[in-house]
């Protein structure tokens, strides 16, 4: 089983978006996925169709009240399940901080989901900060996968992420962190996306998806409904690109 981090924390380049759709391809391709709602806001809960609600929080396993197995619910979709979140997240960075434990709580509470070997893959849908839910995460996964939108502020996104993860290894509280690689969001066919896409491709290229998700309003759409853009606009520019990107996905993992 592997954990990975869809971990950015510059707001707004499709971070949730792309751990909701690309857990849904995975599952759809038969993959055992448990996705992790790591934010205070609970977009991927809402975007799954979910109400948060605080007794079925990933705080409670955060502050060690209930284990992390507990709290995982099955979403209508096969082999897709879900840890929501709620907004009572946005505490526990002060609580986790006090008890001196904010880098393993996230490790700690994947201890039990680790050792049943229930799923393929955990995604952890991290806030867009370098707080102590940022900085857990981290601590805690595998690899982390970096959703980049086409723009050059961006590119300011994605050195900040690149330096926390070496500092997570070099500090010994996560040696064995990998960058799995950077998904450009939102790309349109323009030269200032194709300007980003290729200085990102010249700095990573071993990093770099092939895949460019599409700007689309069908994925901005589909979180009102409580679908993913899978379900949403099934045969529509954005689903087609985040099944090719499961699919590059699964390649780069093999």
């Amino acid at each position: 089983m592997k954990v990975i981090a869809i971990a950015n924390q510059k707001g707004g380049v499709g971070k949730t978006s792309t751990a909701v759709n690309l857990a849904a391809a995975l599952a759809a391709r038969g993959k055992k996925i448990l996705l992790i709602d790591v934010d205070s806001q609970a977009n991927a809960t809402s975007a799954l169709g979910y109400a948060a609600a605080s007794e079925q929080s990933l705080y409670r396993a955060l502050i060690g009240e209930r284990p992390l197995e507990e709290l995982i619910i099955p979403t209508k979709r096969r082999h897709l399940s879900l840890v929501p979140a709620h907004m009572d997240l946005s505490g526990v960075e002060v609580e986790l901080t006090q008890e001196g434990n904010h880098t393993s709580c996230m490790r700690d509470a994947l201890e039990g989901v680790r050792d049943s070997g229930a799923f393929d893959y955990v995604f952890l849908d991290t806030p867009p900060s370098l707080g102590v839910l940022m900085t857990s995460s981290l601590c805690a996964c595998d690899e982390v996968l970096t959703p980049m939108q086409c723009e050059f502020l961006s590119l300011e996104g994605l050195s900040k992420i690149v330096f926390v993860m070496r500092q997570i290894r070099e500090s010994g509280a996560n040696p064995g962190l990998l960058h799995e690689g950077v998904l450009m969001t939102m790309y349109n066919n323009t030269n200032l996306a194709n300007q980003v896409v290729e200085q990102v491709r010249e700095n990573l290229p071993e990093k770099m998806y092939e895949t460019l998700i599409p700007r689309s309003v069908r994925v901005a759409e589909a979180p009102s409904f409580g679908r993913t853009v899978l379900e949403h606009d099934p045969e529509g520019t954005a689903s087609l690109a985040y099944k090719n990107a499961a699919k590059e996905f699964l390649r780069r993992h093999r």
